[in-house]
């Protein structure tokens, strides 16, 4: 998690300084392995969760390269809480889910069905997370709007601040990911069957149930 942030620090300076711009191809996993004094196996994994949040693209044999995405969207403040990530995704993400419902192609369903096929796989709490965040953003990506999207690209950064990633561990179990893993379940269901009212609905029963389970019920 250190690393990532670090990583992502090093992203943001590079965009502020104009040294990095969309299309910019990224320092080696070697340099960066020395400019953050962190081991290669770190850096792979930094690496994977800004792909996963769309912030850089690798292609193999060329490099890892900056998206669009990365100079669109700022940086959540280190000492935004949990309580705050959960207020605006539970304002946010509803509307999302029904959104793409509505628009979303048969291609965006597909590759949601994967990520939440591969949550369901997925018995480790590193795993499920990543699957997690996949669905999500795969969700965002369904309704084809970039202003929402880099709206949701604010809730990925703040969702990689240590103080989110503590609590996630620390409130997880497999009883627990069972249910989440029904909940998306729900989610997906309503968008196959594009029902806009229950997709919403049922992304909002999701969030309330991870709100409570993190923070406790009101």
């Amino acid at each position: 998690m250190l690393v990532e942030r670090s990583l992502r620090e090093l992203l943001a300076e590079g965009s502020r300084n104009g040294t990095l711009v969309p299309g910019s191809k990224l320092p080696t996993e070697r340099d960066l392995v020395q400019r953050l004094a962190a081991p290669r196996s770190a850096i792979r994994q930094a690496l994977d969760v800004l792909e996963r949040d769309g912030l850089v693209i690798r292609h193999v044999g060329r490099g890892t390269f900056l998206t669009d995405h990365a100079q669109q969207v700022d940086g959540a403040s280190a000492d935004t809480s949990p309580a705050e990530i959960m207020q605006v995704r539970l304002l946010l993400e509803p509307q999302v889910a029904a959104l793409a419902a509505r628009v979303g192609t048969q291609a965006d369903l597909d590759r949601i069905v994967e990520c939440l096929d591969g949550g369901g796989a997925s018995d480790d709490f590193e795993g499920f997370e990543a699957w997690d965040a996949k669905l999500h953003r795969a969700i965002a990506q369904a309704a084809h709007n970039g202003l929402l999207m880099s709206m949701f690209d604010v809730l990925s950064t703040a969702r990689a601040l240590p103080i989110w990633g503590t609590l996630k561990r620390r409130t997880s179990s497999p009883e627990r990911r069972r249910c989440y893993h029904a909940e998306h379940t729900a989610i997906v269901d309503a968008l196959r069957d594009r029902d806009p009212d229950a997709a919403a609905d049922a992304m909002r029963t999701h969030l309330r149930a991870v709100s409570d389970n993190l923070l406790g019920s009101p």
